[in-house]
């Protein structure tokens, strides 16, 4: 029998709005704002958080001195068209690119997520 039910993750940044318009924009999820807290929802439950915090500093990828600490990873059909359209909704492709299946890119508080075929 678990113990709980429905993770989230929660993400900190300096603007929980902007994030979450951002990636509920990029994942087609439902956006619930509420002062310095906002949820995305998808159609099956999942929820990713965001919240404000005073102070933020941004993860330095890939270096350590503020490590990323976690990331997301999303799964998409085609890498060149999922980065156009990542890219409009105001992430920036980071110059760092590890890999041939993913590409990297920093969403706008700086946190670093990729794209990958499956």
């Amino acid at each position: 029998m678990a113990i709980a039910r429905y993770p989230s993750v929660v993400i900190d940044c300096p603007d929980a709005a902007a994030l979450g318009r951002f990636y509920g924009a990029l994942l087609d999820y439902t956006v619930s704002e509420a002062d310095d807290w906002v949820e995305i929802r998808g159609p099956e439950g999942q929820c990713i958080c965001f919240q404000q915090v005073e102070g933020y500093a941004a993860p330095d990828w890939p270096g350590q001195e503020h490590p990323q600490q976690m990331h997301l990873d999303v799964v998409v059909d085609d890498l060149d068209e999922a980065e156009a359209a990542t890219l409009a909704l105001g992430a920036t492709k980071h110059e760092h690119q590890p890999g041939e299946t993913f590409r990297v890119f920093l969403d706008p508080a700086g946190h670093p997520f990729c794209l990958c075929l499956s």
